[in-house]
């Protein structure tokens, strides 16, 4: 008796794991990856965008530093000519 409802429990088993795997909800590919983001064109797009971004933020870095050194050479031109009148 025994070996007939193992038998039986197996057979239920593998059917319903056959019907599980030949579902079209199960094995076709959601649009969303396993992180919750878009698909790949999408987040390429978000990447470039946040290159694009990272870009903007050094050239606007790079010219603040470019106007304080500006600054503090008229500032050192200031002080030198001051120098040179007093003497």
């Amino acid at each position: 008796m025994l070996h007939i409802k193992t038998k039986r429990i197996s057979l239920l088993l593998c059917f319903c794991v056959i019907i599980g795997l030949s579902s079209p909800v199960l094995t076709q590919a959601d649009e969303v990856n396993s992180w919750g983001g878009d698909s790949g064109s999408i987040d390429a797009g978000k990447a470039a965008a946040q290159k694009a971004a990272a870009a903007k933020r050094a050239a606007r870095k790079q010219k603040k530093d470019e106007e304080k050194k500006e600054a503090e050479a008229k500032m050192e031109a200031e002080a030198q000519k001051g120098e040179t009148v007093a003497k």
